[in-house]
């Protein structure tokens, strides 16, 4: 059975397909484990009234063994007709080519919102302080920036072509070795900054949270970060002025009325619930959320810098192994959720490769079908494990007096206390 969608809405079946890619690598290892827990917590938290079949599509090194191809127009295929989907770690073919087969598939779809939540585990070694305090959701823009790979190479004719383009149409005379240089494009768009704004904010009223900060560079990039910077606010102030506090709109009362009528709308606003859209300048951002994190909970943020920002956030909360993923155009309803670390070739095969997080993002892929029943199962499962010293060696290693478990002892230890009745 598929997922359908009826206008806004997807409806979900009791007996759910969902397509996976094992992934390459350790996804070998970690995938078969994710699928039995998720199929054991659908069973706990329904009473086998609810059910998922998986459906192999294939990827990566496998799918170019099988096929010839690294991306076949099946996979893409079967991910659109299906509408979400998971994927272990992929290994991005050497030379030319996909550049990377996860941007292939995030562009393909059009799944514009990287979505990241990264959080502590009591019982996990962290480097920074207080872990407990790091509790964000970045919503990572998936397909302009640098990352759209509108780039060309040093001393090609195609370089040479764009150089002469840009000093002799455009009048640009301050590239330092231009004869040297490889050059790329950074698109930024009024359209894609609106709907992972939008994106943004309506999970934060959702969810009940105080505020979201648009993470930019735009003191340096003034027209793309700093257009992603305006634009999100005026997103924000004309569809839901009622429901938020711009802090753009106080700096423009600050200057034009004085700091006690800024104060003053601040104290109103906030005292009457509305939730905070704030900005930050993105290296002042990497700062403050070592100092004080609890400031933060939604950040909104452009691809590279949420490459960025998304990977120091998992260190601060002990490392990338435990941190979950997922692609998701929220208007088309289709996502594809995902391992966020590599294929780490150097341990594939041993049966310690820490299955963490494909098994979170399996935890988003149930919450956002909807079964959260389910996904709360597996989360309470992890916490106690991790809780009473037991992980696998990537964490166990950086931890005193931890336990270390291979893959499916892990597995089994959270299946465990999924069919334990005190869970």
């Amino acid at each position: 059975m598929k997922i359908k969608k009826d206008k806004d809405k997807l409806i979900v079946p009791d007996e759910l397909t969902i397509p996976y890619i094992k992934g390459d690598g350790v996804g070998a290892e970690i995938t078969p484990v994710t699928q039995r827990i998720v199929d054991k917590s659908v069973a706990r938290a329904y009473n086998g009234k609810r059910l998922i079949r998986w459906k192999e599509v294939l990827a990566g090194e496998t799918a170019f063994k099988r096929t010839g191809s690294y991306l076949p127009d099946e996979t893409i295929d079967v991910f659109r007709e299906y509408y979400i989907g998971i994927k272990g770690p992929l290994t991005t073919p050497v030379g030319e080519g996909i550049r990377s087969l996860n941007v292939a598939l995030r562009q393909t779809l059009d799944l514009y919102v990287c979505l990241r939540p990264v959080r502590w585990f009591k019982g996990i070694e962290s480097p920074v302080r207080k872990p407990e305090n790091v509790n964000m959701v970045i919503f990572r823009e998936n397909t302009e920036d640098i990352y759209a790979g509108i780039e060309w190479q040093q001393g090609t004719p195609e370089a040479g072509k764009f150089l002469q383009f840009l000093t002799s149409e455009m009048g640009v005379s301050n590239i330092r070795f231009p004869e040297t240089s490889s050059f790329g494009v950074k698109p930024v768009s009024k359209e894609g900054t609106e709907r992972l704004v939008r994106a943004a904010i309506e999970y934060a009223l959702a969810k009940k949270l105080p505020s979201v900060t648009l993470v930019h560079k735009g003191n340096i990039m003034k027209f793309t970060e700093g257009g992603f910077e305006r634009w999100g606010y005026e997103l924000a102030e004309r569809e839901y002025a009622d429901r938020v506090l711009s802090m753009s709109q106080c700096k423009k009362i600050m200057k034009e009325q004085g700091e006690d009528a800024a104060l003053d709308v601040f104290v109103k606003a906030w005292s009457s619930g509305k939730m905070v859209i704030q900005d930050v300048i993105a290296d002042a951002f990497l700062q403050n959320t070592l100092l004080k994190p609890e400031s933060y909970s939604v950040i909104a943020t452009l691809n590279l810098n949420g490459d960025y920002i998304s990977d120091q956030l998992a260190a601060m909360v002990g490392g990338i192994g435990i941190a979950p993923g997922a692609n998701i155009n929220y208007s088309s309803g289709h996502a594809i959720f995902e391992a966020t670390h590599g294929t780490a070739p150097d341990i594939a095969g041993r049966g310690i490769a820490n299955p963490s997080s494909l098994l979170l993002s399996s935890v988003m892929m149930l919450e956002y079908i909807g079964w959260n029943e389910a996904a709360k199962l597996i989360t309470s499962a992890m916490e106690q494990v991790f809780a009473r010293g037991e992980s696998t060696v990537d964490i166990a290693c950086c931890t005193p007096n931890r336990k270390a478990l291979g893959t499916a002892q892990f597995g089994d230890a959270i299946m465990n206390l999924i069919d334990a009745e005190e869970l």
